[in-house]
């Protein structure tokens, strides 16, 4: 069997995750990263290539120049503008959905009409593109449900507001279409606003079978106790006590998997690529909140920490059409992926500050560290040194027997990783280390 060549679009720690883990893989030669990050650049087997995820064309040269088996698509935005559909006419293997797949994550609107077109448990919405008849919808007192508004678009995991009164409301909705978020508030989702603990369950799609990845609970809010403003993510763990319920795990399974793959057996419903749904369990019943069209960020460094199997035959038999062949194993430990950030995040990010990992951070089958925003500097006649380009820095995983063992793993890599800036929060997995505190 030849060995195989892979590319990897994007620069996070989502696609350092992927690339270590297919470095692994015996099949795999090489892998491209596009562009990559400092520590995707550090990886047998790695190189990095400092193109723009938008720049299709270049992508598309590279794939084809270095003869590369499979391009693997990491960011939304690239999905959203229809890169699976620019490789594809020029006959490249490509992981992930079409533009039009991939509108269940770039059209909350959408999402939502095609949840409730398949039967789908989710929370009772409203869209409109008027700010008018938005207020007007949020003034009407029959509507006292609606306290969540979203842009429609994608706004890098910000654009949603869980409200606590009209008032607030119409502040979202007035701040959505003074421009806030550009061209995704243009549109505006009003929904139900749902109590009970979210979870992020990643599965992939071959277009006809639904294979379970992993469940984790990812953390957005920017300071512990989940407060303060959303963020693309401050940490995720796995696996998620709430999803090892079995009366949970079975109304997950008959309400809104077992659907969706009937939905793709039947040409209801077209996807390629992760599906990532994400979810409300409100009292033990599940509710769809929203759907995203590619790896979570960062839900994929906590479950791939935990994978024993080679990863390369889940994305062969995607593009096979053999998904209902593979099976994964799993580690026993427990994953905690805490994000190291700037100080500022999400407000501002941080770029060129110098950035030092002491020696032993990483400790086999107990830390990774996953870069994010970083990047190698090379400025003439110095050496090379790693420093920051991003808000999110690093994305690092601990692994242990217990959730709290697993978060201490995390913290102690963390104290050996020094810049100016770094700030993260120290409660990642809370409800998992005190759900096993109380029994």
């Amino acid at each position: 069997m030849s060995r195989k060549k892979i590319l990897i679009v994007g620069g996070g720690g989502r696609e350092h995750a992927l690339a270590w883990k297919l470095a692994q893989s015996e099949a795999i030669a090489s892998i491209i990263c596009i562009p990559g990050n400092g520590g995707t650049e550090s990886l047998s087997k790695v190189h990095n290539l400092p193109l723009a995820v938008s720049d299709f064309a270049g992508i598309a040269d590279n794939a084809v120049n270095e003869k590369v088996d499979l391009v693997i698509v990491g960011p939304d935005n690239p999905l959203a503008d229809g890169i699976v559909d620019y490789l594809q006419e020029r006959r490249i293997n490509v992981f992930g959905p079409t533009r039009q797949e991939a509108k269940l994550e770039w059209s909350k609107k959408y999402g939502k009409e095609v949840m409730q077109a398949l039967g789908l448990p989710t929370a009772k919405f409203y869209a409109t593109s008027s700010q008018e008849e938005a207020l007007a919808f949020l003034d009407d007192p029959k509507n006292d449900w609606a306290r969540v508004v979203k842009a429609d678009g994608l706004a890098l995991g910000k654009g949603v507001f869980v409200c606590d009164s009209v008032e607030e409301c119409r502040s979202a909705v007035n701040s959505l279409f003074a421009g806030s978020f550009g061209e995704a508030g243009k549109t505006v989702v009003i929904e139900e606003k749902l109590s009970g603990e979210e979870l992020s369950l990643l599965c992939v799609s071959d277009g006809q079978t639904l294979l379970e990845l992993g469940c984790a609970q990812d953390h957005k809010r920017r300071f512990k106790a989940d407060t303060g403003p959303n963020t693309g993510g401050m940490g995720a763990y796995t696996p998620v006590p709430l999803y090892e319920n079995k009366s949970v795990r079975e109304r997950i399974e008959k309400e809104v998997l077992l659907p969706i793959q009937k939905a793709l057996a039947d040409k209801r419903l077209s996807f390629k690529g992760v599906l990532f749904i994400g979810l409300m369990i409100v009292d033990g019943a599940p509710y769809i909140l929203e759907f995203n069209a590619r790896f979570g960020d960062p839900e994929t460094q906590a479950v791939l920490a935990r994978l024993q199997s080679d990863l390369w035959p889940l994305f062969d038999a995607c593009d096979q059409g053999t998904l209902d062949q593979v099976k994964l194993d799993w580690s026993e430990l427990k994953s905690v992926c805490v994000s190291v950030v700037t100080r500022e995040y999400p407000a501002k990010s941080s770029a060129g500050e110098k950035i030092e990992i002491e020696e032993g951070a990483e400790v086999a089958g107990q830390a990774i560290i996953f870069h994010a925003g970083t990047k190698i500097k090379q400025e003439p006649g110095d050496f090379p040194c790693l420093v920051t380009a991003g808000g999110r820095v690093f994305s690092v995983v601990g692994l242990g027997p217990t959730m709290e063992n697993a978060r201490q793993a995390a913290h102690q890599a963390i104290g050996k990783i020094k810049f100016e800036t770094l700030d993260f929060r120290n409660d990642i997995g809370w409800r998992a280390v005190e759900q096993c505190a109380s029994k």
